[in-house]
């Protein structure tokens, strides 16, 4: 929606949520390329296609502890008639001196360990006598205890199909093999598998550095006694939580006062070690509304950082702008705690994902069927409450009301309830779209 009280002048425009969003996005550009270690680039988006190398496993392997064998020797073998077998020695994983399984031979084996030449399958320890007529039992208990070159005599008591309890060479995926795409997320599974294929680093995007500031002389640290007019700080921690949750390295730096002397610095400080700044608090038009003072004054050279009003609900007033030698985005978002979450979640975590180099930066959004009737969405305003979503039944039930102080509510929301800005009510059973949370 364009500006409701003077449509030509850009200081008293009204910015939509669209419209702040693309701005906000149009001028973040995602991180360059590095490489790192494998455990360093955890959480990190993958900028070159891998392949693999070598083939996975490389080797035919044993996937039981047991015996390696000819399937010829072990043909009709029952437990009144075994297959008397003789144990030319141990095949141990990592082993590189593998024996030749002969006519009536076995090699006792070792899940993961490389298949002999010869052998054509492999019989489960269970399914033998364990070696030098001890019974099954004990042929297990002393099968893991036993030294390298055992040798003597094995009888097994079932027959065994060619190439049964063998992992073969390529099974999991061919040398030449896509691994991995450029734009994965690397997660645990992803960190095993280039490390499988024998890849020490890789070329990714970093995790993009956010710092999280709150702004507030009422402001103490949690833990610590509340004096007459005083609150906890729970923006900053919420805030550099979310950051967090959508893939940051994110560090949280104690309330500023409301003193813009102190502000001023506290951002110069932290320009060195962000690739973006985030700030809650100070941004409306109060007499102590230090953020906005100081960042409107900003030198040419220091930057310029916009304050706005959009329309939405909560929150109405934002800010955003380039500050610092490096250009660093910063965005100011409101000081109630609901407004900043759910500022957050439509700039900041997009904004974040976009550092990442990640084609889609958007929560996912989804239709549901609301449980309850909602009245009195502001018109003009595109407003968004928190939400109960049962994805089961499709269904949104409204969670508290809609004062942006209500931070108990949000804690117990999964969905942000859309109300858009030509909507004033929504009936029971009406349909909404929710965004997801998580």
């Amino acid at each position: 929606m364009s500006g409701t009280t003077d449509r030509t002048s850009h200081q008293h425009r009204v910015w939509s949520v669209a419209d702040h969003l693309d701005d906000v996005l149009s001028k973040i550009h995602p991180l360059e390329p590095i490489e790192l270690q494998l455990l360093d680039a955890q959480g990190c988006v993958l900028v070159e296609d891998v392949t693999v190398p070598v083939a996975l496993p490389p080797f035919d392997n044993s996937s039981m502890d047991g015996y390696a064998v000819r399937v010829a020797d072990v043909a009709g073998a029952t437990e009144e008639f075994p297959a008397a077998l003789t144990v030319i020695g141990d095949v141990a994983a990592g082993s590189g001196d593998l024996p030749a399984v002969g006519p009536g031979e076995a090699a006792r084996i070792m899940t993961g360990a490389p298949l002999p030449p010869g052998a054509e399958a492999v019989v489960p320890v269970e399914w033998t006598d364990g070696g030098s007529g001890r019974g099954p039992a004990d042929g297990m208990r002393a099968h893991s205890a036993a030294p390298e070159g055992a040798s003597g005599e094995v009888r097994v008591h079932r027959p065994v199909a060619a190439r049964a309890h063998i992992r073969a060479r390529g099974s999991d995926v061919s040398a030449g093999e896509s691994a991995l795409r450029a734009g994965t997320v690397l997660g645990p599974s992803q960190i095993g598998l280039l490390a499988a294929i024998g890849r020490g680093t890789v070329r990714v995007r970093p995790r993009p550095r956010v710092v999280v500031m709150s702004t507030g002389s009422e402001l103490v640290q949690p833990g610590e006694p509340l004096g007459p007019g005083q609150i906890h700080d729970s923006n900053s921690f919420q805030l550099t939580a979310a950051a967090r949750d959508a893939g940051a390295i994110a560090y949280r730096v104690g309330a500023v006062a409301d003193d813009a002397d102190t502000l001023r610095a506290t951002l110069e400080d932290q320009l060195i070690r962000a690739d973006i700044l985030v700030t809650s608090g100070g941004v409306s038009v109060g007499a102590y509304d230090v953020v906005k003072e100081t960042l409107t004054d900003l030198s040419a050279e220091e930057g310029t950082v916009e304050f706005r009003k959009l329309a939405m609900q909560p929150g109405k007033p934002q800010g955003f702008g380039l500050i610092g030698p490096d250009r660093i985005p910063l965005l100011a978002l409101p000081g109630n705690p609901v407004s900043s979450y759910v500022s957050f979640e439509l700039f900041v975590r997009p904004a974040i994902r976009a550092l990442m180099g990640l084609p889609d930066v958007h929560r996912p959004t989804t239709p549901a069927t609301c449980t309850d009737a909602l009245t009195s969405s502001p018109e003009g305003r595109r407003q968004f409450l928190r939400g109960a979503y049962d994805p089961a039944a499709g269904t949104v039930t409204p969670v508290g009301g809609p004062g942006s102080h209500l931070i108990k509510a949000l804690a117990h929301a999964n969905a942000l309830i859309v109300i858009p800005e030509d909507t004033t009510e929504v009936a029971a059973g009406g349909t909404v779209d929710v965004v997801l949370l998580g």
